[in-house]
Formats: structure tokens, sequence, C-alpha cells
């Protein structure tokens, strides 16, 4: 997508808010403003039946009954909430924490916290395609592990997991499984109970939603569920995430929720579609190009490309009119490679070799065949470059 003459190849960072979200969210942030707590007044109820319609909407689009759906400030929150909730409600024998050596910051940081506090962290390792290890995990979990945390689609790679698999693993030794879905939510079917989680994290602008507004599927919900809250206040939320709820962003998000499974299948077919002719254009223009994650396994707009001979950073500093990532954009600006290529068996090179492209609904055909053109041509001077070092 095209701003001010700049192609937008960044979708899995950050995506647009589809206007027909907005659409529903500007008469709750102008005229229909009540807290749906205030239920004595018609007001009130109004927008607390708008808050049960989109819980509704939410809950739909994984599978879920409404109750178990709690709406967060975004994945990050229900991450953080989901961990250290479980492990404070677990049996004190559970001391363990189980996650993929491929897990998003937000749960690599939690559960070095946590590690701190005195639990038992492993880090379950990956193939070289970035599906994780089931056998290493079925060593690793047992009776002392409290909870497992495995991503559904790895937002760098977009290799997909098979998380019914991982759950039997979790629960024949009677294990939480914690399962970070931001990135799949509108990209692959998600259900809850296929996939039987006990705990789900959801980001609404992942799915063309508003920013700063997520959920946390509770199996159960969260007055059943094993939890200890992170905050207290007014009770909200089944008192696992009290304070006044963002209604506008709550309707956005359930809005945004049932429009991307609605059209889950449309975007994903013709998305892949897209970015396999973008990822063959760039080997035809620049020879050896590697796919990173799982090539048959991962998110239709999804494409991690290490270019040998060209580093990445230099060549984003040939690309003004291009915006795209050197991998995670929660890491951008870090000096250390990426975890999830170095745990997938990339060298150091190859890792700071490698661009991230997102492909997303807005994305068009044309303005993605002129950011290929734009790329070899950087590339290609990228690598004259080295070659004349």
């Amino acid at each position: 997508m095209q701003h001010n003459s700049i192609i937008y190849l960044d979708n899995h960072a950050s995506t647009p808010c589809d206007p027909r979200v907005v659409e529903v969210m500007l008469p709750l942030l102008l005229e229909d403003y009540a807290n749906p707590s205030s239920l004595l007044h018609e007001a009130g109820r109004r927008a607390s039946a708008r808050v049960a319609d989109a819980r509704h909407e939410v809950a739909a689009a994984i599978g879920a009954r409404d109750s178990e759906v709690v709406f967060t400030s975004g994945a990050t929150e229900s991450d953080n909430v989901a961990l250290f909730g479980s492990v404070a409600a677990a049996p004190a024998k559970r001391t363990k924490v189980a996650v993929s050596a491929i897990e998003h910051k937000a749960v690599l940081a939690a559960v070095a916290v946590l590690a701190d506090r005195g639990h038992e962290v492993t880090y379950v390792p990956v193939h070289n395609d970035g599906l994780i290890d089931l056998a290493a995990l079925i060593d690793i979990v047992d009776e002392h592990t409290a909870l497992v945390s495995v991503q559904a689609a790895n937002n760098e790679i977009g290799t997909i997991q098979p998380i019914p698999e991982i759950a039997q693993i979790c629960h024949r030794v009677g294990a939480v499984l914690h399962c970070d879905a931001a990135q799949a939510l509108g990209r692959i079917p998600v259900d809850v109970i296929d996939w039987d989680v006990d705990l789900l994290s959801l980001s609404a602008h992942k799915c063309y939603g508003p920013k700063g507004m997520g959920a946390l599927f509770v199996r159960g919900g969260p007055v059943n569920a094993p939890l200890e809250p992170l905050f207290f206040g007014g009770g909200q939320e089944g008192g696992l995430r009290p304070g006044t709820l963002n209604v506008p962003g709550i309707v956005g998000f359930g809005c945004a929720a049932s429009i991307a499974d609605q059209e889950r299948s449309a975007d994903a077919t013709r998305i892949g579609a897209m970015r396999d002719q973008f990822e063959e254009r760039l080997r035809a223009g620049l020879g050896e190009v590697r796919i990173n994650g799982a090539v048959d396994r991962r998110l239709a707009g999804n494409s991690s490309l290490s270019i040998p001979g060209v580093d990445a950073e230099a060549l984003i500093a040939n690309l003004p009119e291009v915006a795209l990532s050197t991998g995670s954009a929660c890491t951008s600006g870090a000096q250390d490679p990426s975890h999830v290529l170095t745990a997938i068996g990339r060298s150091r090179e190859e890792a700071f070799n490698t661009i991230r492209v997102g492909l997303g609904r807005a994305t068009m055909e044309s303005e993605l065949g002129e950011a290929a053109e734009m790329i070899i041509k950087a590339a290609r001077r990228v690598r004259e470059l080295h070659s004349a070092a």
C-alpha cells in the first residue's frame, strides 16, 4: 500500500485500520460515549450492549464462548497476564516454564523475569523450518511444568505451529498451554476447541482493527480459570483486567475480527499468490535468495528472505521509496542478529542479510511488482559496493 509515494511492505509489523472498522468506531468516540459500567441509564446500557456484541464477534472468530473473551490493551498485555497469572496460580510443585526458542519478545521478556524470580525456564528448540521440535518438547514437559507458551504463527518467518499436537503433549502431564495468536487471527483458521489451548492472546491491529486493543481467551472464563490477576480495581472483565472499558476500541476489534474471519480465505489466496510471484521475481533478478521458515507452512503474507552479499540495513538505506524491515519490528535497532533466525540455524551473516516483507489486504499487485524491481536494483548496487570494498 502506498503512502505519499512510499510502498509499504511491513504489514506484519503494523496494519492500517480497515475503513469499515473506523466507521463503526467514530460514533462511539464522538456521540455515544457512555461508560458501559453505568447501567442505571440508557446510554450506559447501550454501551454495555455494544461491548457484549463485540465480545461475541471476537469469540465467534476463534470458536470460543463469549464469557471466555477478556479484553486487554493488546497481545503484549495478554501474554503477560497469561504467563504471570498462570504461574502465580500454579500448584507449588509446578515451577517450570517452557517456551519455544522463537517466541515474540513479549513472551521472552516475561519469562526472563520469571527466571529471575526462581522459575526454571526452558527454551524448546525448533527445526530449521521453524517448526517446534516435538520430541524435545516431550522430554522437557513433565509433572513439574506449570506453563508452556508457543506462538501459533511466527511474526518473523511466518511458520505455523502444530498447536493441537503441542496441546496433547502439555495436557497429558497437566501443564497449561498458552498460545500467542496475534499473527494468526484473520490469516489462518483459529479454533480454540480444535487447538485445545487454555489461554490464547490476540491483537486487534494485526487483523486491521485499532491499535492498543487486544484480548485474552481464557478457557472456562476468567472467574473459573487458574489465573491470578496482575491488576486490581473495579472488577471489570471478571476481575482479571479491571478498569473502564475502551468501548470504541472493543467495538472496533469486534468488527475487525468479524471481517477478518469472513474474508480470511479470499485474502490468503490472493496475498499468497502475490507473495510467491514477488519471491520468484527477486530470485530471477538476484540469483540465490533464501526463504526462511517453512515454505509450505507459513502465513500467506509473510516473506523472510536472506540475500547473499547484501546487508539488509544497507539495502533499506538504498530504498527510500519502500518501507520494509530487517527482521522483527519489535527488535529493530538491535545490534544482535534476530533470535528467530539464529534459532533456525542461520549464521550471523545470513541474519544480517535478511529482509522481512509483510503483505496484507491493502497490498496491490502492481505496487508489489514495482517494489520488487526497486529491491533488485538496490541489492545489485549494494553488492557492487561490497565487492569493491
